[in-house]
Formats: C-alpha cells, sequence, structure tokens
C-alpha cells in the first residue's frame, strides 16, 4: 500500500494545487511513482481523461508533473456550480445529478465509499499519494461530513502539512487559529506547517516563526517565496477576480481580448498564450475594453444560457456584433462557440427555466442542450489552417447549422476510435469560427498558425519561432520543484510522512 502526505491550507487559494504539483515532480525526481489526489473539487476548469471521464484541471497538472496519465481516481468528485446555490456532480468521472448546496452536503454521507474507493485503487498502484485538501479544514459549519480534509485524512491515516498564504496577510493568526479550531486528534495529526507566497527578506518572519512553532509545537518546514511566471493552468476563475486587462499589453503587437464570463469554464484554453512574446491577453468585462483588440475569444461556460443573458445585459454582445461588421476576427470554444449562433434552446431545463434564447448571430447554427454530457479527447485536422490539433470535448450541447457552411475542424480519433466527422463552423471570410474542441491552442502549429493570420492582417512579419508548450510546462514543473527543494526541508517532509528517499538511501 502506497504511503501518503497531505497538504490542507488556511483557506482556498493559498496555493495548495500548485504546491501538491511541486511535490509531485519531486517525488518523481527522486524514484518515486507518485499520484495526486483530491477527493472533491469544485472548479469549472476541467479536463477529460483518456477513458472520456472529467475531472479537476488541477489534478490532471498534477499528474503530469509526476509524469503520469490523468484518471478519475485522482478526482473521484468533481463539482461544477452552475448556480450560486447548485452544483452539477460529477462522480468517477460522469455526471451523477444536479444538487443544491444542502443536498449535496447531506449527500456526502454517502459520497465518502467513491472517495474511498479510488483511494484504494490509486494506493495498491503508487508508492506514494499527495493529497490536496479543499478549502479549509476549519470550516466547522461544514465538519459534520467532511469528506476532504481532516476526516478523509483520519480514514486513511495521512499525515497533514498545513499551508499558508502570507501574501493576503494575516498568515500567523490564520495557521494558530486553524489549529485551534481542530480537535485534539486533528491537531495530532499535523505535522508542520509551509508558508507560502512570501516576497522580502525571509529574516524578517524570524520572530513570527518562532512564535508559531513555540505556540503549536509544530515545526514550521518551510518558507516558499512567491513564485512568479510559471505557466501552469490555474484551477478555477477566482483567479480572475479584478484581473480585468489581464497580462499586460505593453510593447505587444498582438493584442486578444477574451470575454470574461460570470461562469467561465476551462479558460486554461488560452494558457498557451502566455509563451508568446509579441501576444497581450486581456480578459474583458466592458463593451469598450474591445477596442484594439485583434481577436476576441468567447470561452467555455458553465451556464451558457446564463452567461449570454450577461452578454446581452452589459452590451457586449452588441458590441461584438459590431466589431464582427468591422472584419474583427471572433472565435468561439465550446459554450462561446454556441453563443456565436442564432439560438440556443434548454427543452429539458438543463441549464435555465428559459426555453431558448437569442444567440449573437455570427454563424448559421442553432444549438439544443441535451440530457447527456459528451467528454471524449479528440485528435482534428483544422480545416481554417490545415494544423493538427490535439485536445478534448466536454459539452451537453449539440449544435447543428441550418443553412450550408463550412465546418472548423474534422474530428478524426474520438477516444480510441478513428471517425471522420465535422466539428464548428467557419464564416466565409474565416473571421468569425468556432468548435467544441478544448485545447486547441495548446497544438503549437495550430497555435502559430492562428497568431501569424493575425499578424499578416496588422502586416507584421509571420513568426516561424517554434514555441513548444509542452517543453514549457516541463521547464515550470521542473523550476517549481527547484522553488520548493530550495525553501522547504523536503527531508523533514519525507521523514514525517514515512517515506524514504530512495535516491539518498
Amino acid at each position: 500500500m502506497a504511503k501518503s502526505i497531505m497538504f490542507q491550507g488556511t483557506g482556498s487559494s493559498v496555493g495548495k494545487s500548485l504546491l501538491v504539483a511541486g511535490f509531485c515532480r519531486i517525488l518523481k525526481e527522486d524514484g518515486f511513482k507518485v499520484a495526486p489526489f483530491k477527493s472533491q473539487n469544485m472548479a469549472l476548469n476541467s479536463f477529460v481523461t483518456k477513458s472520456g471521464g472529467e475531472i479537476g484541471r488541477a489534478q490532471a497538472t498534477q499528474a503530469e508533473a509526476a509524469g503520469i496519465e490523468p484518471t478519475v481516481d485522482m478526482n473521484p468528485i468533481l463539482l461544477k456550480p452552475t448556480s450560486d446555490k447548485g452544483s452539477q456532480v460529477i462522480i468517477h468521472g460522469k455526471v451523477y445529478d444536479n444538487m443544491s448546496a444542502s443536498e449535496y452536503h447531506a449527500f456526502k454521507k454517502e459520497a465518502v465509499r467513491f472517495v474511498l474507493d479510488s483511494y484504494k485503487r490509486l494506493s495498491e498502484e503508487y508508492d506514494v499519494i499527495v493529497i490536496e485538501g479543499a478549502g479549509s479544514p476549519a470550516e466547522i459549519n461544514l465538519k459534520d461530513n467532511d469528506i476532504a480534509n481532516m476526516s478523509l485524512a483520519e480514514l486513511i491515516d495521512a499525515p497533514v502539512f498545513i499551508i499558508g498564504d502570507i501574501d493576503r496577510g494575516g498568515v500567523f493568526a490564520s495557521l494558530v487559529g486553524t489549529m485551534e479550531l481542530l480537535s485534539d486528534s486533528e491537531q495530532d495529526r499535523v505535522k508542520g506547517f509551509i508558508i507560502n507566497k512570501f516576497r522580502g527578506d525571509k529574516n524578517l518572519l524570524n520572530p513570527g516563526l518562532k512564535y508559531l512553532e513555540g505556540r503549536t509545537n509544530k515545526p514550521v518546514l518551510g518558507v516558499v517565496p512567491y513564485i512568479k511566471d510559471i505557466i501552469l493552468p490555474d484551477e478555477d476563475g477566482v483567479v480572475l477576480e479584478g484581473k480585468g486587462q489581464g497580462s499586460g499589453g505593453k510593447g505587444k503587437q498582438i493584442n486578444i481580448a477574451v470575454v470574461k464570463l460570470p461562469r467561465i469554464s476551462n479558460f486554461t484554453d488560452l494558457d498557451a498564450f502566455k509563451n508568446e512574446p509579441d501576444v497581450s491577453v486581456r480578459y474583458i468585462s466592458e463593451p469598450a475594453e474591445l477596442d484594439n483588440a485583434d481577436a476576441v475569444i468567447i470561452p467555455g461556460s458553465k451556464n451558457t444560457i446564463d452567461d449570454l443573458c450577461y452578454l446581452w445585459d452589459k452590451g457586449i454582445a452588441e458590441a461584438i456584433i459590431e466589431y464582427a461588421k468591422r472584419g474583427g476576427v471572433v472565435v468561439g470554444v465550446c459554450g462561446g462557440y454556441q453563443m456565436l449562433g442564432l439560438k440556443i434552446s434548454d427543452p429539458y431545463k438543463m441549464e435555465s427555466d428559459k426555453e431558448d434564447i437569442k444567440g449573437l448571430g455570427l454563424l448559421p447554427v442553432e444549438t439544443v442542450l441535451e440530457k447527456e454530457k459528451i467528454t471524449h479527447q479528440v485528435e482534428a485536422l483544422s480545416l481554417i489552417n490545415s494544423a493538427k490539433v490535439h485536445g478534448y470535448e466536454i459539452h451537453m450541447g449539440r449544435t447543428k447549422s441550418v443553412q450550408d457552411i463550412n465546418p472548423a475542424f474534422n474530428i478524426v480519433k474520438r477516444g480510441s476510435e478513428n471517425i471522420k466527422q465535422n466539428d464548428g463552423a467557419v464564416s466565409k471570410d474565416g473571421s468569425i469560427w468556432g468548435a467544441y474542441i478544448h485545447g486547441l491552442f495548446d497544438s503549437d502549429e495550430f497555435r502559430q498558425a492562428f497568431l501569424n493570420s493575425l499578424r499578416v492582417k496588422k502586416g507584421f512579419a509571420i513568426s516561424n519561432q517554434n514555441n513548444s508548450f509542452n517543453e514549457l510546462k516541463e521547464d515550470a514543473f521542473n523550476r517549481l520543484a527547484s522553488i520548493i527543494r530550495d525553501s522547504v526541508d523536503i527531508g523533514l517532509i519525507y521523514e514525517l510522512g514515512g517515506i524514504y528517499n530512495r535516491v539518498s538511501s
């Protein structure tokens, strides 16, 4: 059976996902067969495994750091919010039900068996399992039905390390307060702390570190610096809050505006643009922000109808239509593709009480939201620029053209099956197109062809640079692991976790 170590946090967005990815890479480098695990994940950025199951994007990234293929057992329960009060519940990669927050809270007593089944399968295959908690273990209103933090740690007898985010302030109060709200047995399970996102002179922390260790009788295992320019996928849309302009555009030739939808999902589709030195990506939420855009991208959405209503209410829909009339490039991915059409219908009330809603009318297609979700990895040929792409599908909608229009892609492989099936649509002049395939821009050949078309349109020379997104991610994993090694007592974590370093032994 595998050894396990668990990283919990004083709250959400303290850096658990990134540090777990770093520890997965460190363990891999040290000769262990390692897998990530998060029992319950609430996220709108998701990934489709080779088996066609849907999991949180963070666990797919952590598996990549570990050098293994992601599976549904690494994230047995995924919650995808459809509103402020309800979520689509996905178990072992497949849609289980839609539940309100109170319904899911009651369901967790039953859900724990799915969690333990997945953990058992992983523990039989791997040497070490690196577990990520969810939110905070000190949410006393949720502890009775906890399946993601201390209750899980006790069920599988995992040592716990608690991460605090110093960048947001109050890290010592957060760590001490978390410990104070844990039971005696839970406190005993905590083996130490990691302080994350530190900027400045570490020596200035010494009085606080000394107090923390004396107050809790637990060691501080490391202080990790604030890590900049790590090109790894973000877990959820919270990172876009207040972001507005996104990555700045000074000195950039190509300006891409991404519509920041309220229920934006899989915006990791745009991550590969961060590798392009002449490209700026801005997340926009006002019509005027379309000014000077070389392309507008409407990304995926977990609630396409509500997000389309938002575009109409904010005046963004009309601004995109006018932008397209002026010859602007408009791209829609998945939910964004559906919005580009004439109409979206929801006869089974999968997303909304509205039976249908008018689309932007930029492509002559109509979408019906069905009961069954399509989830597959795919390989396709772009009919826009002849590039090959690898990606994945996650959608409830079925979209059909209502008049002759060229498809955007030809899918040649879905899962393990060789097929020939068209996907998406492209306008006659090629300036407006949409498709269901996520991860399109991760494919270097397709991304460069798309960007070169924008460069030519602006009168710039095409780029022949071969910027490999996969190589960039590998470099990021290695850099992340190196920073953590330099900042954290890895040997003590191995000792406290009962792990024996094969390299040093």
